[in-house]
């Protein structure tokens, strides 16, 4: 089944800028830097990528860019999510377009629609193009929260595969297992709480971290799904911190910092968000230490 190729760590990546534009050479390194760290896929031009200051044309660059690199190696998830569902179905014809290997679609956000108005939103996007579709539902961003029962009937249309889940509650999990079925994919959005939610069934996570530490994630992620939660644990306790971290400012301006203090790209971002505040900078070289990624 196409979305048994959808599990382990895959990272949201960063869209790293210099003097204002997109770092298409920086980008390109770090996703060779990310496969030969052992991830499991790839998101680029989501929330981590910046992607609501990007316009239309370096949006689907980025991704042309990451379905290259990748070059099959891992399957990529492109962003594709908008409040106007016109959109959103325009970006997933251009990544279905392109090779991208499927979408992860944003609940619409500000505008926030009734349960009925998300159903019909990603049934629509199912319509128009066959290519596998992921929920993502971050209520904290959106102003939207999306039902279990809606999500079961999503899960019966052909195109829609499975869920990023960035709520940070365990509870819903097993509650989707039941009532969307065995072929559902669950990913979880939210770091710090990965252990548990792959305890509760989980299928992987769209990691922010993996940015900085790909290879610890991976190890996290491979003992995750492995069963071996001694040797997840290990790993768990070495990135809980920087996990953290990496959220004491708008993000990703953390994550760039992390990313920049590493030589991987510049910490540049686009406003709104500025860099990170130096405030914070103390607590996430000490996490990064923790991390093993610094002396």
């Amino acid at each position: 089944m196409v979305q048994s190729h959808f599990k382990g760590v895959i990272p949201a990546l960063v869209t790293p800028f210099r003097d204002g534009e997109v770092d298409e050479k920086a980008f390109v390194s770090l996703v060779e830097r990310q496969i030969a760290g052992g991830v499991h896929g790839l998101v680029p031009v989501g929330t981590t990528g910046e992607t609501s200051t990007l316009s239309h044309d370096e949006h689907k660059r980025v991704v042309e860019l990451c379905v290259k690199t990748a070059a099959g190696r891992v399957p990529v998830i492109a962003g594709a999510g908008s409040n106007s569902t016109a959109e959103a179905i325009e970006l997933t014809a251009h990544a279905k377009a392109v090779g991208a290997d499927a979408v992860l679609v944003v609940t619409p956000y500000y505008n926030r629609p009734s349960q009925e108005g998300m159903y019909q939103h990603y049934k629509a996007i199912n319509d128009a193009v066959e290519l596998p579709v992921f929920v993502y539902n971050v209520p904290g961003r959106t102003g939207v929260d999306i039902s279990n029962d809606t999500l079961a009937r999503l899960a019966k249309l052909p195109n829609i595969v499975g869920i990023k889940d960035a709520t940070g509650d365990l509870t819903r999990i097993s509650l989707q297992r039941l009532m969307c079925g065995p072929d559902w994919v669950l990913l979880t959005g939210d770091d710090p709480t990965a252990l548990g939610y792959m305890a509760h069934g989980g299928h992987g996570v769209i990691s922010v971290t993996s940015n900085v530490a790909p290879d610890a994630c991976a190890a996290f992620m491979n003992a995750c799904m492995q069963g071996q939660w001694e040797t997840a644990r290990y790993w768990q306790d070495r990135l809980v911190r920087l996990h953290k971290a990496l959220f004491l400012d708008s993000s990703p301006a953390p994550t760039k910092f992390a990313m920049a203090q590493l030589g991987l790209c510049s910490d540049e971002a686009r406003l709104p968000i500025t860099p990170c505040a130096d405030a914070v900078r103390p607590a996430i070289l000490d996490a990064m230490r923790e991390a093993g990624l610094r002396e």
